[in-house]
């Protein structure tokens, strides 16, 4: 292992203590983590806050094999220390990562293939919002839902920080984006974004709503965080040879569907989850990012919407308030 500072053996980090609310997370005392093979260790400036987060604290999403207990799948810091096989060179950069768990804390590690640099128009709470949802929309709206140039998508939960990403990266590419929010303000909130269209989905039928908005055509893609109920009208609102791309199953894990509509109108329905999946398959992310929207990221052409940042001892805050549904964008915690 290569270091370039005297590493201390000791760390301030978030714990689950045992599922259940906000209140489980607990600030303790745990010991640094070292770097593998292929891995580099941060000293993490800012981590980012997300959903899965929330499902985990809660006991509901099982932590991968071999990776970190603690929360946080997202960072950005300097690296500091270096796995066997990993260029001498990464020692001192200001790098964001998608990390496999860990990153509530004051030093994490994560795979050198997920680690981007951090541009000098981002600061590092910006650039710490970045890779969750960017390795999420971009793996899930354009790989799986082959999203092509003037084509529309449909992305529920519009101001979540999926869905600002969602909006942003689908504006970049040439997408017309309508979003779905909880509130004329989030709408409003929305179009200020980019969308081009936003539902108040506590006030319209989306269904109807996207009939009129397409003139009857329906849309390409949804980009789906609730299933449940929602997933059969998602399948109204696809034209023929739509996508459906589930992210999410907050609104339950169980839908019951037409299965004849999906033939006729030969959909495709898919989805992933970004945790479990392969170091291999994360490092192609990271690749694709690097190469096709990185450098919109270096211009200072997409950056993240930021709602509240908390200091890491507040981590129970910051779930509590991403839980009340009522953030725009991205909560990060502050560690150093």
């Amino acid at each position: 292992m290569a270091v370039s500072e005297v590493l201390q053996k000791e760390m301030t980090a978030i714990v689950i203590s045992e599922p259940g609310g906000p209140e489980v997370l607990k600030s303790e005392t745990v010991a640094v983590p070292r770097p593998e093979a292929g891995e580099v260790l941060i000293r993490v400036a800012v981590a980012g806050v997300n959903r899965p987060d929330v499902v985990q604290r809660m006991g509901l999403y099982p932590v991968p094999p071999g990776a970190s207990p603690l929360p946080g799948l997202e960072v950005s810091g300097t690296v500091v220390a270096l796995g066997a096989g990993v260029e001498p060179e990464w020692i001192g950069r200001k790098i964001c990562a998608l990390t496999n768990g860990g990153g509530y804390a004051e030093y994490c590690v994560a795979p050198v293939d997920q680690c981007l640099p951090v541009p000098e128009c981002l600061t590092m709470a910006e650039a710490a919002a970045l890779p969750e949802t960017l390795f999420t929309v971009w793996g899930n709206m354009f790989n799986r839902g082959f999203a092509r140039e003037g084509e529309t998508v449909l992305v529920h939960g519009g101001t979540s920080g999926i869905g600002t990403t969602a909006i942003k990266l689908g504006k970049l590419f040439g997408l017309n984006v309508i979003v779905t929010c909880g509130s004329d303000q989030k709408c409003t909130a929305a179009k200020q974004i980019g969308a081009d269209h936003a539902i108040n989905y506590k006030s319209q039928d989306f269904v109807e709503e996207i009939n009129k908005i397409t003139d009857g055509k329906g849309v390409e893609i949804v980009l789906d965080m609730v299933a449940g109920d929602y997933v059969a009208r998602n399948l109204q609102c696809l034209k023929e040879d739509g996508r459906h791309v589930t992210i999410a199953v907050q609104g339950g894990l169980q839908a019951t569907i037409n299965m004849a509509q999906v033939m006729m109108k030969r959909l495709i329905l898919t989805g992933s989850t970004l945790r479990p999946q392969s170091a291999a398959r994360k490092a192609l992310l990271g690749d694709e990012l690097h190469r096709y929207v990185w450098p919109d990221v270096e211009a200072g052409k997409l950056k993240p919407v930021m709602d509240e940042s908390f200091p890491l001892a507040d981590a129970a805050k910051a779930h509590a308030h991403m839980e009340a549904g009522d953030h725009i964008g991205k909560i990060v915690l502050i560690v150093e």
